[in-house]
C-alpha cells in the first residue's frame, strides 16, 4: 500500500494507434520503443508497448496500443479504445486510399467511441518520398486533411530512416 506522501511514479497515459493495414502502424511503434525495423510484414490483431518518458519534470508510462486495421477486426477493433487518452490516425504517404481512409473511417470510427479524446494525424513511410518512381501524397495534403479532421497536430515520419524526434512531439 502506497504512503500518503507518496507520489505515484510514473502516471499511465494511453495512445492508440488506428489506420489501414500497412501504413506502418506497427513499425512506427518497434522502431520507437525496440530502435529497430521489422523487414517482414506480420498483420497485427492487437499489441501493446510501454514506454516510460518525462514532460516537465513528470514522469509517464506511455502504453502504446497497436490496431488491427483489416476489415476482419472491425468488431473487436473498438474493444481497445476505452481509456486511450490520445489517438494517432495513420496513413501512408504511398497510399491515396489509406488517406482517404483518414477522413471516411478511422476518424468517424474514434469518434463514436471517444468523442472527446485528441487526434494527432500521423503520414508513415515518409522515405518513399525520396523514390522518384513513387508517387506519394504531399506535406501540404497531410496538413489539409490535419484541419479537416480537427486533430491536434500534424506530424510525418519513416519508421525505417529515423524519426525520434517527430514521435517525442506525438508524445508530448
Amino acid at each position: 500500500m502506497a504512503m500518503p506522501d507518496q507520489e505515484i511514479k510514473n502516471k499511465p497515459f494511453k495512445i492508440t494507434v488506428v489506420g489501414d493495414g500497412m501504413v506502418g502502424k506497427t513499425c512506427l511503434l518497434i522502431s520507437y520503443t525496440r530502435n529497430e525495423f521489422p523487414e517482414e510484414y506480420v498483420p497485427t490483431v492487437f499489441d501493446n508497448h510501454s514506454e516510460s518518458i518525462s514532460v516537465d519534470g513528470n514522469d509517464y508510462c506511455i502504453k502504446l496500443w497497436d490496431t488491427a486495421g483489416q476489415e476482419d477486426y472491425q468488431r473487436l477493433r473498438p474493444l481497445s479504445y476505452p481509456g486511450t487518452n490520445c489517438f494517432l490516425v495513420c496513413f501512408s504517404v504511398s497510399s491515396e486510399t489509406s488517406y482517404e481512409n483518414v477522413r471516411n473511417k478511422w476518424v468517424p470510427e474514434v469518434r463514436h467511441y471517444m468523442p472527446h479524446v485528441p487526434i494527432i494525424l500521423i503520414a508513415t513511410k515518409i522515405d518513399l518520398r525520396d523514390d522518384p518512381n513513387n508517387i506519394c501524397l504531399t506535406e501540404k495534403e497531410g496538413k489539409y486533411l490535419k484541419k479537416k479532421i480537427q486533430a491536434k497536430a500534424y506530424l510525418e515520419c519513416s519508421a525505417k530512416t529515423g524519426f525520434g524526434s517527430n514521435y517525442d512531439k506525438a508524445n508530448h
